[in-house]
């Protein structure tokens, strides 16, 4: 039975991890990263709603007067 000879993987190994490297390298300095977001100053807006012109109370039973 032949002898698996071995002594060519290393340098196959190294050679495809650092192919690898530069491949990924190459992908990742394509990549266009967008600045991060400023945050502007926006002025609330306000909703008017018909409940905010009347005056309103919500009546709870317990408080209620006594009869």
């Amino acid at each position: 039975m032949p002898q698996l000879n071995t002594s060519t993987w290393l340098i196959t190994i190294l050679s495809m991890i650092l192919t690898l490297y530069i491949v990924f390298q190459l992908k990742i300095s394509k990549h266009y990263y967008y600045p991060d977001p400023e945050p502007s100053l926006a002025k609330p807006k306000k909703h008017t709603t018909p409940w905010e012109t009347k005056w309103t109370k919500i009546y709870l039973p317990l408080s209620l007067p006594l009869h």
